[in-house]
């Protein structure tokens, strides 16, 4: 057997194994959240009239389900230490994406258990300046270990030259992961709809690392990936949990961290075509309200516009999946393209 297909073995397996474990897992999961009553609570009607009108019937469902992606990784990564052949801790591919992970989880954990509590900003949780600073204090941290400790600078451009961008490339970097970890935390609102289109994204990092020969990364992908179709097992509409900012905040991070790591921060436009069309819907619709004094949409991020016309929610999530499916295709076309013609 080559290298290669040895390879591609393991990362399969990686990915079932994942699957599995978040399975296993998911009962502990749903007893410890409910028990310690990790309920969703919806925002008020005056913050927020459109969302709590639509919401309002999910106010007290589970939430932090989160819990089961990065406790599947943590699980497979510990058992994989003992594994020379499968572990997945490699310092130049997966310390940065792995520490990232974990980090935002546990930020996100706590995000959620303030809001269960209806502490901080408006009984919010954290406020968005605060998780703004924990994006940039990690994002920074990240662009100062590419490009001083990597010596990476170098941005992929599809069918053009690479470009050399010098010291640009530490707030170029940060710009991705903030706005990555922005664009997948607004996209978490609906029954499945952020597992889906992270699985997407994800599936197509993890076939670009393995052509890239990061087998590590490609590994730690592929337990993310399965991890997610178990976390979607349950979290389809209707949902029995939530994922939660312990979850969203760990995997849009984490997808930035990636598409860096792989070189292709140009392509996830197409990786991640919802979450940033559902972040585009805030910006133009905060934007019309500033200049205009009117709203665009009902209600955003877009998805929650669909909602409001009668969109029923199944509905938007399985054609916002077809979507991410499609892109997700494109930016690897173009990814091969580029790479070999």
């Amino acid at each position: 057997m080559g290298y290669a297909a040895f390879q591609a073995i393991r990362i399969l397996l990686s990915a079932v194994i994942g699957f599995i474990v978040a399975l296993g897992i998911t009962p502990l999961v749903t007893i410890l959240i409910t028990r310690l009553s990790f309920k969703k609570q919806i925002r008020s009607a005056s913050n927020a009239p459109v969302f709590a009108k639509l919401h309002q019937k999910k106010e007290g469902t589970p939430t932090a389900g989160g819990i089961i992606i990065w406790g599947t990784v943590l699980i497979i990564g510990g058992i994989f230490w003992f594994l020379p052949y499968f572990d997945l801790i490699d310092r130049a591919q997966t310390y940065l994406p792995i520490i990232s992970f974990f980090i935002a989880a546990l930020v996100g954990l706590l995000d959620d258990i303030l809001g269960i509590l209806r502490r901080g900003p408006k009984g919010g949780g954290i406020s968005i300046n605060q998780k703004l600073l924990v994006y940039i204090t990690i994002s920074l941290i990240g662009a100062l270990w590419f490009y001083y400790r990597l010596g990476w600078d170098v941005l992929t451009v599809p069918f053009m030259e690479n470009i050399h961008m010098g010291w640009w490339y530490i707030p170029f970097f940060m710009f991705i992961i903030v706005a990555a970890a922005f664009s997948v935390n607004e996209t978490d609102g609906l029954d499945g709809l952020a597992g889906g289109v992270m699985l997407f994204a994800f599936a197509a990092l993890t076939v670009i690392a393995f052509t890239l020969g990061r087998y590590h990364l490609a590994a730690f992908n592929g337990v993310i990936v399965g991890a997610l179709l178990a976390f979607l097992w349950f979290n389809i509409y209707p949902a029995r949990f939530f994922m939660g900012d312990t979850g969203s905040m760990a995997l849009g991070i984490t997808l930035g961290v990636t598409a860096m790591l792989t070189n292709t921060a140009l392509l996830l436009p197409f990786l991640a075509i919802i979450p940033v069309i559902e972040t585009l819907s805030v910006i133009i619709q905060l934007t019309s309200k500033k200049l205009r004094g009117k709203k665009i949409f009902h209600s955003t991020p877009i998805h929650h516009h669909f909602e409001a016309i009668g969109w029923p929610e199944s509905q938007i999530t399985m054609r916002f999946w077809i979507i991410s499916a499609v892109a997700c295709i494109g930016g690897l076309v173009i990814f091969f393209l580029d790479r070999f013609l």
